[in-house]
Order: structure tokens, then C-alpha cells, then sequence
């Protein structure tokens, strides 16, 4: 599905009185099956983009639509997945990734089947029955990536999913995430703090400055897919990488 932002703002209401501009006039297009990195200072409006994609954030102007609908509220084909897990501590694996299944009426017997099938693509099907409190922070994060591409969705809005996780946690569910992307095939916007990240998942890298957010740079990454770890020390990933802290770092501290 293809996503499009038509000079995109959002401003919030000031404490004093007013509106704080928090991101735009943004504008650009993401086809079909394309995966792209948000990056940015903090504070630039990633998040805020994210929210207004899925539905859970209006645009003060300007619009954000999916296959040329204006997006205006949640939408089924358009899951999101945020830093933190989120899941309920007193469900089970299985049924935390199977409620948005549950909420959409589906008998129980059935929600188990389509579960189960994902389980192993997410490398969980050894914990179905085990408690987040008794799950790692990548596991956790697996989950909540399951429960977000359990309705099988066109588009993934994934807001620092692993931001919160070690090095080589972050790695391998890069590596997980590339491989579940390759099988589903879905269009992705992800936002990011880290720039080796951003390269070695998208298909284009989207820097904005900072707040209000607007876009200062959309580089396309050339790399070959599939991807492996080994390109993270190849000379035409270190550019690309090189060439977009640059783009970051015209913005100033």
C-alpha cells in the first residue's frame, strides 16, 4: 500500500495559550512494499508522524493517506508497534499476539491456529504459555511485533521498536525483522535513533530537521537485498551511513 503526506502539520496547544508547531509542512510518498527510516533530532516529530499515520493523531493541516484515503482514524491494514512492549502482564504469549484477533470477534479456536503459525516465525513457539514478566526485552519485543502483524496488515508504523534494547539484541531483530518483512512483503515506515540501523534496513533513509520537523534530506540506500551483519563493515554501507549522519549533523546542536 502506498502512503502519501501532502504538506503534512501538527501543532499542539501551548500551556500559555497558543499552538507549539511540532512537525511540518511535510510532504513525500512511500510506494508500495518500500521500506523507510524516519531519522532526526530528538524532538523533531518522528513519533508525532508515526501517530498521525495510524490513525491516532490528527493533522492540523495539510493530510496523510493510504492508497489515496485520507487517514483519519485506525485502520485495519495499518498496524503500529512503539517502543515499549505493552503487553498485558497477565496474558500469556499467545494470547497477548492473538487479542487484536480476540477484539475483532474471532472464536478462540481459530485466533490459537493463526497464533501458532506465527509463533515460529517470531521464535516463540517454545513460549506460548509463558508470562511477559518471564520474557527477555527482545522477546517481549518479538511478541509485540507479532501482535502487530497478526491481522496480517498491508503497512508496519514501527516507532524505535528496539530502541530500548542492547546492541546485539537490536542487531539480530534487525536481522528478524528483515526476514519477516522479506516473507510479508508490506510497506514499513520506521523511526530510529540509530543511523547504522536505518541503512541497513530501509530502502530510503528520511532525515528531518529539527522541530518543527521538515524534510532535509531523502537518500536511497543501494544496498543489495537480502541483507546479512557482514555489510555492516562494507565500504558502500559506511558511506551511506557517513552520508546521512552529514545530513544530521548541517542541522547543528
Amino acid at each position: 500500500m502506498r502512503l502519501s503526506l501532502r504538506e503534512l502539520a501538527v501543532a499542539y496547544r501551548a500551556p500559555a495559550g497558543g499552538s507549539l508547531p511540532a512537525l511540518g509542512p511535510i510532504s513525500f510518498d512511500v510506494a508500495a512494499q518500500e521500506f523507510v527510516c524516519v531519522v532526526g533530532p530528538s524532538g523533531c516529530g518522528k513519533s508525532t508522524l508515526i501517530r498521525v499515520l495510524a490513525g491516532l493523531a490528527p493533522a492540523s493541516t495539510g493530510a496523510a493517506l493510504c492508497d489515496g484515503e485520507l487517514i483519519e482514524g485506525p485502520m485495519p491494514r495499518i498496524a503500529v508497534m512503539f517502543q515499549d512492549a505493552n503487553l498485558m502482564p497477565w496474558r500469556t504469549v499467545l494470547d497477548n499476539i492473538a487479542l487484536p484477533l480476540e477484539i475483532a470477534g474471532m472464536a478462540r479456536a481459530a485466533r490459537y491456529k493463526i497464533v501458532r503459525k506465527l509463533l515460529p516465525q517470531l521464535h516463540l513457539e517454545r513460549f506460548e504459555q509463558a508470562y511477559p514478566a518471564e520474557l527477555s526485552g527482545g522477546m517481549a519485543q518479538r511478541v509485540a511485533l507479532g501482535r502487530a502483524i497478526v491481522q496480517n496488515p498491508r503497512v508496519w508504523l514501527l516507532d524505535e521498536p528496539f530502541g530500548a534494547l542492547d546492541a546485539l539484541t537490536r542487531e539480530r531483530l534487525s536481522l528478524e525483522l528483515l526476514r519477516l518483512r522479506q516473507r510479508y512483503t508490506q510497506t514499513i515506515i520506521m523511526v530510529t535513533h540509530d543511523i547504522s540501523e536505518a541503512v541497513f534496513l530501509a530502502d530510503r533513509v528520511i532525515v528531518l530537521s529539527r522541530r518543527p520537523g521538515q524534510l532535509v534530506a531523502d537518500i536511497s540506500v543501494g544496498l543489495p537485498r537480502p541483507r546479512s551483519s557482514d555489510m555492516l563493515y562494507q565500504r558502500d554501507f559506511l558511506q551511506l551511513t557517513k552520508r546521512v549522519r552529514a545530513s544530521i549533523e548541517e542541522l547543528g546542536n
